[in-house]
């Protein structure tokens, strides 16, 4: 390949390549230079450093996998129901994932492990989504008056057993999506707005 038409994008997705087929601890600038048929220091006047391009290679992927959950945050949805289909697609996607491509997945921890702030980020993203679902059901008034972001932290870490990669081995229980299912309803009853209180008869 000819260096001047080296993009940015162009490295960023045969490093992913070469992550896949060599695992995090094996794969090298320069097998991601060969690959693209360049030299490696043609690969670092767009990535400074080693860590810097699998760094970007893991922002990559968490944007990909954001795009739905962002999808559902902007769509019209009514909030209860907006709600409950944003932690199902969370909980699809992290399992597609862990349970369907493990290899994959292992590498991105992998990746992840190196890039904490990469994976702060992320999860504050997540919860910028919740917050922005809970305002909205605030105002069309599906929910009570709540602190959103506070809230959106609450339902994040109370959701956690079905969605944190740590807890994937209890993924395969019986009666997991009937849990998951019950919670959900215990969770969005706990947000409705309170019932008006009863007239006094005179």
């Amino acid at each position: 390949m000819n260096d001047s038409v080296l993009t940015p994008e162009r490295i960023l997705a045969a490093a992913e390549d070469v992550l896949r087929r060599y695992g995090p601890g094996k794969a090298t600038v320069v097998d991601v230079a060969q690959a693209l048929g360049v030299s490696h220091g043609s690969v670092y006047r767009h990535f400074a450093s080693k860590a810097a391009l699998r760094e970007a290679v893991l922002r990559g992927w968490l944007a990909r996998s954001m795009a739905p959950l962002q999808a559902i945050a902007n769509s019209r949805t009514p909030p209860p129901a907006r709600l409950r289909q944003w932690f199902s697609t969370l909980r699809q996607a992290k399992r597609d994932n862990v349970l369907g491509d493990p290899e994959l997945f292992a590498t991105y921890s992998a990746l992840a492990a190196e890039a904490g702030e990469a994976i702060a980020e992320h999860k504050g993203r997540m919860q910028q989504q919740i917050a922005s679902i809970l305002a909205a059901g605030v105002a069309s008034g599906d929910f009570r008056q709540l602190d959103p972001a506070a809230t959106a932290r609450a339902l994040f870490d109370a959701t956690a057993r079905f969605h944190y990669p740590g807890l994937s081995h209890l993924w395969g229980q019986p009666g997991e999506d009937a849990a998951f299912a019950q919670l959900l309803d215990l969770l969005l009853s706990g947000l409705a707005p309170a019932p008006a209180p009863p007239r006094r008869r005179k």
